[in-house]
């Protein structure tokens, strides 16, 4: 995704090219940027150093956790810097201009308020983990936390820069409303502290996590101040431990893939290379009915193939895809939809950063994962098609000619090379020559190569622009995975799963109620809280109940997978939906309405995958990876 469909697509508080501060943006950026590099560098170096010479680089893991933090809390305030981070514009888009600024004020107090306190905390917790060693480097154990420790007082600074530039009676209004907000808390603490219990602060901080939302706090601070109402109010924990799962969340050396899939992602769209696969797509399918929305469907799956990114696979396609539209006279909201249904079939399609976050935070295999998420996403995408096609025959759309064979060769042979990146990277892990996050330090490398010394669509001024723009966009998604992973274990502290666990039991066993509910819960959450942070929060809950009442965990997980991600792209609250609009340039109402008959279709198609067992374990089964 490019930074102007993100600015699109999300709210932007302010245009960063007239924000002041120009030496702590470049700075954060040299950061972030020799973060990312540094460590594709090194685990490429590492699988070439082991499969050649049989010798590794003992120090990558440890390596490894230090740059995921610099990437989550220095790429994560450098993306809010640019408007990256994901917020909820339903209300916002309702209010006055008056009303909207005092709430845009009130969430950059919130940001500045968190940014202070996570700030204390970190230093808190990094004191506390300094007298420790690392076992390879023997480097102190608090150096995992300094990336936070830096980064709170940059984020501080654009918080105040924010609200420098804010209308000063918008800030003055949020300011008398939250110290009202405060003042009547402590008023009225008599009444309201005895049902303070463990359950009564759960309710709290997950009202506040909604109200916080519904305002415009960006999601990954929501969920931030969530997590420390809990922890204020309850004081079963020291604040500091805030901060230690802060760090923690960013902890799991799979979530390495990432920023490398986006990455790739990145370098594959402005590389040339998704056009060679669109133009290959429309050769083959582009004759049938709706001939382009069906490619669309089709460029989707092979785009999601390489990219890892659902929101890089909307740009990368729809970006293409939006003028060939345009001249045909498709309807752009009818296209709008298509796109956004085919996204939806994203997160199964290897290497996925779904698969990569269900794996890191569950004992499923991500090679198994990887290898069940192929026909489930070929299921979503019949579907589609099929209902294109009906669709387009009601309405009697033209028909393109079929391709002659000359022009389908020589698209096949301008595609032949970005389309057997797919090949490298599975031969890559089913050989063993390398872990599916380790694979994917050679997608980076191998895009790098088609885009600069085949294709030369990218110089390296570039490059060094795709590598910031990368790091950026996984420092927003790592920040809101750590906030994330730090809330689930506020909810672990106060009972939440075994409580599900004892509700699921008064199931009898009823599996089909346990697949339906879990899917209008992933569904509703997904929406709610974009995708990833719910399934962070809600994955490691459900996936162990499966088992419970027989289901596969390698198949729920991919029926989790699939309604995460028709949860991120359902209208009218969902964030993907809301950067399909901003990519094809269309009204987010039309769109909407335009939604409904390929909601139903995704419905179907989910119910399919999901009480359908063989589409998803057929193939891991074939290559031994089991259940």
């Amino acid at each position: 995704m490019t930074p102007k469909t993100a600015r699109a697509g999300l709210v932007q508080h302010v245009v960063a090219d007239r924000m002041p501060n120009g030496l702590a943006d470049r700075a954060g950026e040299i950061v972030i940027l020799g973060a990312l590099l540094g460590e594709v560098t090194v685990i490429f170096l590492n699988v070439v150093c082991r499969s050649l010479f049989d010798v590794s680089i003992l120090w990558t893991e440890e390596v490894a956790r230090i740059a995921l933090a610099v990437l989550a809390f220095v790429g994560g305030v450098v993306a809010y810097r640019r408007g990256y981070h994901t917020i909820l514009r339903v209300l916002l888009n309702r209010l006055r201009p008056g009303p909207r600024r005092v709430c845009l004020a009130m969430t950059e107090l919130l940001v500045l308020g968190l940014a202070v306190l996570v700030f204390v905390l970190a230093l808190i917790a990094t004191a506390a983990a300094w007298s420790e060693e690392t076992p390879i480097l023997e480097l102190p154990g608090g150096v995992f936390g300094l990336p936070l420790v830096i980064s709170m007082p940059l984020l501080a600074l654009y918080a105040v820069g924010n609200l420098w530039r804010t209308e000063r009676e918008a800030v003055g209004v949020a300011v008398l409303l939250l110290l009202g907000i405060l003042a009547a808390a402590i008023v009225t603490q008599p009444a309201w502290s005895g049902w303070l219990t463990s359950d009564g602060a759960v309710s709290l901080s997950i009202a506040l996590l909604l109200l916080s939302s519904i305002i415009g706090l960006p999601i990954g601070f929501a969920l931030l101040l969530a997590t420390a109402c809990y922890f204020w109010l309850t004081g079963t924990v020291p604040m500091f431990a805030l901060a230690q799962k802060l760090v923690d969340g960013t902890s799991n050396f799979v979530l390495l893939a990432l920023p490398f899939f986006i990455f790739a992602g990145l370098i594959m769209e402005r590389g040339g290379i998704s056009l060679r696969l669109v133009q290959f797509v429309h050769t083959l399918v582009g004759h049938l009915r709706g001939g382009l929305l069906q490619v669309v469907v089709v460029s989707m799956y092979l785009v999601s193939g390489l990219s890892g990114s659902k929101t890089a696979d909307v740009a990368a396609v729809g970006t293409v895809m939006r003028q060939m539209l345009a001249r045909q006279r498709y309807d752009a909201s009818e296209a709008t939809a298509v796109i956004a249904a085919a996204a939806v079939m994203g997160d199964t399609v290897p290497p996925s950063i779904g698969i990569l976050v269900l794996g890191s935070i569950t004992q499923l295999s991500i090679a198994a994962l990887f290898i069940g998420g192929i026909i489930p996403a070929s299921v979503i995408g019949v579907c589609l098609m099929v209902l294109i096609y009906l669709r387009a025959r009601r309405h009697n759309l033209p028909r393109e000619p079929r391709a002659r064979v000359a022009t389908m060769l020589r698209a096949a042979g301008r595609a032949i090379l970005p389309l057997s990146m797919p090949t490298v990277l599975f031969g890559g892990i089913l050989g063993g020559v390398a872990t599916p996050t380790e694979v994917s330090s050679f997608a980076v490398v191998y895009g790098l190569l088609l885009s600069t010394f085949i294709y030369r669509a990218m110089d390296g001024r570039a490059l060094l622009r795709a590598a910031i723009d990368s790091a950026s966009l996984a420092g927003m998604i790592l920040f809101i995975l750590a906030a994330a992973a730090s809330f689930s274990w506020a909810l672990t502290v106060a009972y939440v799963p075994q409580r599900l666990v004892m509700l699921l039991q008064g199931l009898h066993g009823s599996r089909t109620i346990f697949l339906i509910g879990s899917i209008v819960l992933l569904i509703v959450t997904g929406m709610l809280l974009e995708g990833l942070p719910a399934l962070n929060i809600l994955a490691p809950m459900l996936v162990p109940m499966a088992g419970q009442f027989g289901l596969s965990g390698l198949h729920y997980g991919m029926v989790l997978l699939i309604a995460m991600g028709l949860g991120a792209f359902l209208p009218p609250l969902g964030v993907g939906f809301f950067v399909c609009c901003a990519v094809m340039g269309t009204n987010l109402e039309q769109a909407s309405r335009a939604m409904l008959p390929y909601l139903l279709v995704l419905l179907i198609g989910l119910l399919i995958v999901a009480f359908v067992p063989w589409f998803t374990l057929v193939l891991p089964s074939a290559l031994g990876f089991g259940n």
